[in-house]
């Protein structure tokens, strides 16, 4: 119900209200005041007749009593007369006539109890009052009543029944009522017209202020209000035109900019203040992304944030991320359908092997395979979970894919796939640049721990490195055979040759050593022309075996350099971790100790520590 009907309603309701209490209580007013008049009347009446009968008693023509009732009846509006005695005027004068004697039970509880009754009787014809006076014997003025009668004052001498009727006065006050109820009922008309007339700009610019407000909830602020009055109502109009053009403008704008961000061009059934409120939240989510993954230490934990973005803030379940190795041509599976280190699922093991199989990887764009399903040869999902989309997107880091992540949609899910893909693609944006810092800030405490000539870990990385490989001999009671090697003769290279050729046998030699040893055991490059080996859980017959089988192969190594052939031999010092010492650095000291022997006694030999080789005072 509109507010028009409302005041409409609600102004008839009033105007009937007020009609019928006006008429209750006039009704009410005019029947009181017609027996209170009336019985005034009669009241009056009754004692004339009192007067009339006390004289005509003293002047001897109480006989004549019954014509002045006769007369009495010409007074307007009396219907009839009555005197009645009571038993002490019985016994002392008689009955009298025989319409004096009392008829009805009012008249004998008149006479018994000296009260006077009026009651109002109704009629076909008309309304009459009847009121039955006693006549009270008193002492009063002169003549008075025991002048005649041997009674005692207050007596009941007898009682006069008049009828007395008030339809003219009932007439008058239904004329006076109706002329009253046509003069409101009038007003009334008058006032509900001006109140209309009132209400109406009201009324008109509240029902289009909320068709307003109801196109702006769909996301509609083009609607205008009509101005149809200059006062508050027409002002109010203004303020909501100019509100609306306002937000409509604003929403635009920040629409527009969002959608910049995000490359998400709005639909002509989107929802304006929606689908603004949705883009600024995704981008305040993606802003609090960013946060947490700049104070993230890893790749490692940057790769399982997003993992987890991508199932909580998105509710994908299949996707696939991967990692592009640099200067491999490989790929590897960092999180597949939200599970660490699994397998590749849904594209061809062949891009894990040669990275260039993938076509994100390859060209550096967006594969859209919602769109074009057969873009990308690569992706195979496995037959058994049915038909598949997928849309692929290259993390850019340093100008290259650093890496992919795939998004996988099932039959039925790739709108909402697509929906979610300008979001995504803002968390993305924001993880690059993070990724690509961690990522160099690794390089760059790779290469401060490796030596980038021969490739071969320095000796910082075994002093970051040295608490976890004493704490894993504790736990597993093992051993660890420490060999120290140093080039014989190796100043004249660079003297003879030049540097560049000292480098090249540098590098020969650190291939042979990395070719001579297993995976999990450390070759170090110590400083200069000398290196580090430690063998991992080997015992110390076993290391001396390795040891002359270094030895051995390093004599027979022929460099080739500008020409020239050059062949050099290698002295080595073995000690063993914990057996020489149970402090891995002092084992250390005692494999250089041993170096030393196999230098001084003649160079190109393996010898083992033993105590007898350590002095404290010896310098070495």
């Amino acid at each position: 119900m509109n507010l028009n009907a409302k005041v409409t309603m609600f102004t008839i309701a009033i105007g009937i209200c007020l009609v019928s209490m006006l008429l209750g209580v006039s009704l009410y007013a005019f029947r009181s005041f017609s027996i209170a008049s009336s019985s005034e009347h009669i009241r009056t009446a009754a004692e004339i007749v009192r007067v009339h009968l006390t004289e005509s008693m003293i002047n001897g023509v109480i006989d004549k009593r019954a014509s002045f009732l006769h007369r009495l009846m010409e007074v307007q509006g009396l219907a009839s007369a009555k005197v009645v005695r009571s038993q002490l005027v019985v016994g002392q004068f008689g009955k009298g006539f025989a319409e004096e004697a009392a008829t009805d039970d009012i008249e004998f509880q008149v006479l018994q109890d000296g009260k006077p009754q009026y009651r109002v009787i109704e009629t076909a014809d008309d309304t009459l009052i009847r009121g039955t006076i006693p006549f009270i014997a008193s002492d009063r003025g002169s003549p008075n009543c025991l002048e005649c009668h041997q009674v005692k004052p207050g007596s009941v001498l007898g009682a006069v029944t008049m009828l007395v009727s008030i339809g003219s006065l009932k007439t008058q006050a239904m004329a006076t009522v109706a002329a009253m109820i046509g003069i409101i009922a009038l007003f009334a008309a008058l006032t509900f017209t001006l109140v209309l007339r009132t209400i109406r700009p009201i009324a008109v610019t509240a029902g289009n202020v909320e068709r307003a407000v109801q196109r702006a909830l769909k996301g509609d602020f083009k609607a205008q209000i009509a101005q149809g009055t200059k006062d508050e109502i027409g002002q109010i109009a203004g303020d909501m035109n100019r509100l609306l053009a306002f937000l409509d403008q604003g929403l635009n704008r920040i629409g527009d900019s969002v959608s910049r961000l995000t490359n998400r061009a709005p639909r002509a059934d989107d929802n304006l203040l929606q689908a603004t409120i949705d883009m600024v939240e995704g981008l305040g989510r993606a802003a609090r992304f960013k946060q947490a993954i700049e104070e993230d230490e890893t790749k490692a934990e940057i790769h399982q944030r997003l993992s987890r973005t991508l199932t909580d803030e998105f509710g994908l379940s299949e996707f696939s991320i991967y990692e592009v190795v640099p200067n491999k041509n490989n790929m590897t599976p960092l999180f597949v359908d939200a599970v660490a280190d699994s397998g590749c699922r849904w594209c061809d093991p062949e891009i894990l092997i040669r990275s260039e199989a993938c076509r994100a990887r390859r060209t550096g764009h967006r594969v859209d395979g919602l769109s074009h399903p057969g873009l990308c040869y690569s992706f195979r999902p496995p037959a058994e979970d049915g038909e598949r989309s997928y849309f692929c997107l290259p993390i850019i880091q340093s100008g290259a894919v650093g890496n992919v992540l795939q998004l996988v949609a099932r039959r039925g899910e790739e709108q909402r796939l697509a929906e979610c893909i300008p979001f995504v693609e803002v968390y993305l944006r924001e993880a690059a640049p993070v990724l690509e810092t961690k990522r160099l800030m690794e390089t760059l405490r790779e290469s401060s721990l490796s030596d980038p000539m021969t490739g071969l870990n320095n000796r910082r990385f075994l002093e970051e490195y040295v608490d976890t490989l004493i704490a894993n001999v504790q736990r597993h009671q093992s051993r660890v055979a420490i060999m120290m090697l140093d080039l014989d003769f190796f100043k004249m290279v660079n003297d003879t040759y030049g540097h560049d050729a000292g480098d090249a046998v540098l590098k020969e030699l650190a291939k042979t050593l990395r070719h001579a040893v297993r995976a999990s055991d450390l070759v170090i490059r110590f400083g200069g022309e000398e290196f580090l080996i430690v063998l991992i859980d080997t015992p110390p017959d076993k290391a001396d075996l390795v040891a002359e089988k270094i030895r051995a192969t390093v004599e027979q190594l022929k460099v080739h350099v500008g020409g020239n052939v050059l062949q050099k031999t290698i002295s080595i010092g073995v000690s063993d971790f914990p057996n020489d010492s149970d402090t891995f650095w002092q084992a250390v000291k005692f494999a250089d100790v041993a170096l030393y022997q196999a230098k001084h006694g003649g160079r190109n030999r393996v010898v083992r520590f033993s105590p007898e080789m350590w002095s404290e005072n010896e310098q070495y």
